[in-house]
């Protein structure tokens, strides 16, 4: 059996170096956060028996949970009707939005959390995608949907997204834990997963997020929880740079996304969400992959951030509560 690690080191030398030579990067993008599908990769086979989820009396095949048009509705409850365009999109080139983001926006590790975003910043950031103003460091990941979707989809298609999403309320779902030693990962789909051999290897200057339970987030519930493990004393060195911006290396987050960091006006929260995800808009910004109007905003405080710095905001971020 060919070691998934040394595939994905393999396929990501040469995109990295090059990615980092091109935007003039001070450290190439940190490939545990922007896992890319090794060449083999090969999602898990339809063998035909219905899939359940804690709490849900629904079913869906691997088939149907592999559907681009369909967002597996496991928990109804839980949301309010979804939109035509988050439940099933519309084919052949606008994928529903629940698929990759959830019923209820919860997201993963490999995308954006969209649960409780404000309309105007859902709005932005299509608008961003289908200028080419946002991009990714890393190509051949998941962000090329959304470049492709985002030239298709209309005006009330996105409106109807965004105050879907902007009035949901998001919920804790990651637990965030410091420690020397992690589990060996593989991607399983643009986001790492424990190996099931329990091996374990020293976390190095990583954050390793994998779902509690691989098969509950493959099926796309969005209750799944999430195990995100950060060197130790991320959390405090993070919260220093959050709360007084690290003695002029950056800015105080408080700023402009408000005392509590959970928004205000147009502005995203960012609290609660993937420490991966954080990683990978911080590392974009300060390269210029990212560079909507938003971004902009954001250059002045992320221009001598190091990765290292990015992993101690994402780990203390993650750790509070959205």
């Amino acid at each position: 059996m060919k070691n998934p690690i040394l595939s994905l080191a393999i396929s990501l030398v040469s995109i990295l170096g090059a990615v980092s030579a091109a935007l003039g990067a001070d450290e190439p993008p940190p490939a545990w956060a922007y896992p890319v599908n090794p060449p083999d990769f090969k999602p898990r086979v339809d063998d035909g028996v219905p899939r359940h989820v804690p709490g849900s009396s629904a079913t869906y095949t691997v088939t149907q949970l592999r559907d681009f048009f369909i967002a597996p509705d496991w928990h109804p409850g839980d949301h309010p009707p979804l939109p035509p365009i988050v439940a099933q999109g519309r084919k052949p080139t606008v994928f529903a939005c629940g698929f990759c983001h959830r019923a209820d926006g919860p997201g993963g590790p490999e995308n954006a959390s969209m649960a409780g975003l404000p309309a105007g910043y859902i709005v932005q950031q299509m608008a961003d995608y289908k200028s080419g103003a946002r991009k990714t460091a890393v190509p051949k990941r998941n962000v090329d949907f959304m470049i492709s979707l985002s030239k298709d989809i209309t005006d009330d298609e996105v409106q109807a997204a965004a105050a879907y999403f902007s009035a949901l309320k998001p919920r804790a779902n990651i637990k965030v834990v410091e420690t020397d030693t992690v589990p060996k990962t593989f991607v399983a789909g643009w986001f790492l997963a424990a190996s099931p051999n329990g091996e374990k290897e020293p976390i190095g200057q990583r954050i390793i997020e994998v779902p509690a339970n691989l098969e509950q987030f493959e099926d796309r519930d969005p209750r799944v929880q999430f195990i995100a493990y950060a060197p130790p004393g991320s959390i405090a060195k993070g919260q220093a740079l959050v709360n007084t911006g690290g003695a002029g290396k950056t800015f105080q987050c408080a700023m402009c996304h408000g005392p509590d960091l959970k928004h205000t006006g147009g502005v995203p929260s960012i609290v609660g969400r993937s420490p991966s995800y954080i990683v990978r808009q911080l590392y974009d910004i300060k390269t210029g992959a990212r560079a909507g109007a938003g971004a902009q905003l954001m250059k002045a405080a992320v221009a001598n951030l190091t990765v290292d710095d990015m992993i101690a905001i994402a780990s203390y971020l993650a750790s509070r509560a959205p």
